[in-house]
């Protein structure tokens, strides 16, 4: 079971940090990356990041203002939002993917948390 926490409302230009963790779990052995979905629309990768944190994807949409990163100490991911814009306003999920593999494809994670919302309005 995965928990996310951190979302909100804030203006745009604004930072958020999004944490996941995974109470119980060993997450070094997962690959996790975080995904989201605005209403209406498919839900859609946003970043990725192996065992360790060492290799990383990014949405072209979000590359150069969301960092994602792990602490396997503490069992939590996290992302951190910087300049948030009015199109990041959607609900965001955590997933892990039992592999060592980095992918941007939803079905290829294996769980998910229940979903934290971020809305970004003036």
């Amino acid at each position: 079971q995965l928990f996310e926490s951190g979302g909100g409302s804030v203006q745009p230009g604004d930072s958020l940090r999004l944490s996941c963790t995974a109470p119980g779990r060993t997450t070094s052995v997962f690959v996790m990356g975080w995904f989201r979905q605005a209403p209406g629309r498919e839900r859609e990768f946003v970043a990725s990041a192996d065992w360790n944190g060492s290799r990383t994807s990014y949405a072209d949409s979000v590359k150069g203002r969301f960092t994602i990163s792990r602490d396997n100490a503490r069992s939590a991911l996290y992302l951190q939002m910087e300049n948030l814009k009015s199109e990041d306003t959607a609900t965001y999920f955590c997933a892990a993917r039992a592999s060592s593999f980095l992918s941007a494809i939803s079905s290829d994670y294996d769980y998910w948390g229940q979903g934290t919302q971020v809305t970004v309005s003036s």
